[in-house]
């Protein structure tokens, strides 16, 4: 097992490494000296980060919802390094839209990609993870704990993921394997800045005033993550608050409707116009990893 508060010389592998948090924490930690091992789609945005990365980072790019492309990259990885230290099961995307409307493909990619993916990536790493007695961080959100209206595939697939690390830390305790969840809320990346341009669920985000609402910047889950990679942490709330709003989520559901009430008939109607203009498969694509994804599965 690996001393807390140190990666130096350290295999960490990423999912979803090509931007955002993967990309953040990968150049975090390789300023630690930990060795990068970036997974991911979109090849040419996975080598400009292990360029910033420096000699010890390498680049793979593998779709999680195919077991071929992990189990090939995962080999590849441990023929270059020799082991896997640590697992950032990070690859993510949103789709937006309410569940009468939205396009049926898209939900789905996100309960592949995000819960799915994860829970592929954690099987083929673990017999690695178990030889090092080694981590893996899942990232599931604060999406975990609040759920919103149009939001409804991005809140399941990461409440399934909070649950799925929560039993797999059970399961691989006494095999020296530690096992964390992140909880980061809207943060300033790629996916975060498209879903606010949505004509409609962005002004939704945009109208709610309190610190669920907040964008945070980059630097926060890149600090806050790395930080609990270093320390093998259990759990890693983007920021703090969203540790506190685990306390009181059996009142959240409640709260939620009562805040949708005044947003979502007139939501629901401006959906179903940007659907008649653009189609279902524009309204409600997210970001470039979103659009990566669905020219992988075929649907662009």
């Amino acid at each position: 097992m690996f001393g807390r508060k140190s990666v130096r010389g350290k295999v960490v592998l990423i999912t979803g490494a090509a931007r955002g948090i993967g990309a953040g924490v990968a150049r975090d930690l390789a300023g630690r000296g930990a060795k990068l091992a970036l997974v991911g789609l979109e090849a040419d945005e996975l080598a400009k980060v292990a360029a910033d990365c420096g000699p010890d980072a390498g680049w793979w790019e593998a779709d999680v919802t195919r077991w071929a492309d992990l189990e090939a990259a995962v080999a590849a990885v441990v023929e270059r390094y020799g082991r896997i230290d640590v697992v950032l099961a990070n690859a993510g995307i949103a789709a937006t839209g309410f569940t009468r409307s939205i396009d049926r493909k898209a939900f789905e990619r996100v309960i592949d990609v995000d819960l799915l993916g994860v829970w592929r990536t954690v099987r083929v790493t673990l017999p690695h993870l178990i030889e090092a007695k080694g981590y893996a961080l899942l990232v599931s959100s604060a999406a975990a704990i609040v759920h919103i209206p149009g939001n409804a595939a991005y809140s399941a697939a990461k409440a399934g993921v909070e649950a799925f690390g929560n039993s797999l830390r059970a399961e691989v305790k006494h095999l020296g394997v530690d096992v964390g969840v992140a909880h980061p809320t809207w943060i300033a990346t790629d996916m975060v800045d498209n879903a606010d341009a949505h004509p409609v669920f962005g002004k939704m985000r945009r109208s709610n005033k309190g610190i669920a609402g907040k964008t945070y910047p980059l630097s926060v889950a890149v600090d806050l993550i790395s930080a609990g990679i270093a320390a093998r942490a259990r759990v890693v709330h983007v920021p703090g608050w969203v540790g506190v709003a685990k306390l009181i989520r059996a009142l959240l559901p409640r709260l939620v409707e009562r805040e949708a009430r005044k947003l979502v008939p007139a939501a629901d109607e401006a959906v179903l116009k940007d659907i008649a203009e653009r189609g279902e498969v524009e309204s409600s694509l997210v970001g470039p990893g979103g659009r990566a994804a669905a020219r992988s599965s075929g649907a662009l």
